[in-house]
């Protein structure tokens, strides 16, 4: 493995933790919305990563290494009814419907997926460093 494909590695993480920063966003930005109904309720989402090892795609070309993001799946509960007979989206028993998402859990994934971005890109300046020393060898 050369320190190229360390770099490709790291930038296919970057890609991953990206998409899961968006939707840990979007949870948090739609955690207080309500809906008349169970069914319109918002559903927390989450990426689903698979990572690639060496030549699973194409034998024949080692530099499609990494992870991906295969799918983003709903993992939230059932929605949370709650009695409010005075709002105006209330059904006809007087309940909202407001979405299953736990705003403690969705800090600490941000969390743990921002130190996973950090670390990746500092693998790549780990990697480009060593690149460049190895560069100045010969002098």
């Amino acid at each position: 493995m050369s320190l190229f494909d360390a770099m490709n590695i790291a930038s296919t993480s970057l890609t991953a933790q990206t998409t899961k920063l968006n939707t840990i966003a979007k949870n948090m930005a739609n955690a207080n919305t309500v809906a008349s109904t169970p069914e319109a309720t918002y559903t927390a989402q989450a990426p689903l990563f698979r990572a690639i090892l060496d030549g699973q795609i194409d034998p024949n070309d080692p530099s499609q290494m990494g992870v991906v993001v295969e799918d983003i799946i709903e993992v939230g509960g059932p929605a949370r009814q709650e009695f409010n007979p005075s709002h105006p989206l209330a059904d006809e028993n007087g309940y909202i419907y407001k979405p299953d998402i736990d705003a403690a859990t969705e800090m600490a994934e941000m969390m743990q997926a921002s130190r996973s971005f950090q670390n990746s890109v500092e693998a790549i300046n780990t990697a480009k460093q060593l690149a460049l020393r190895t560069l100045t060898l010969g002098k």
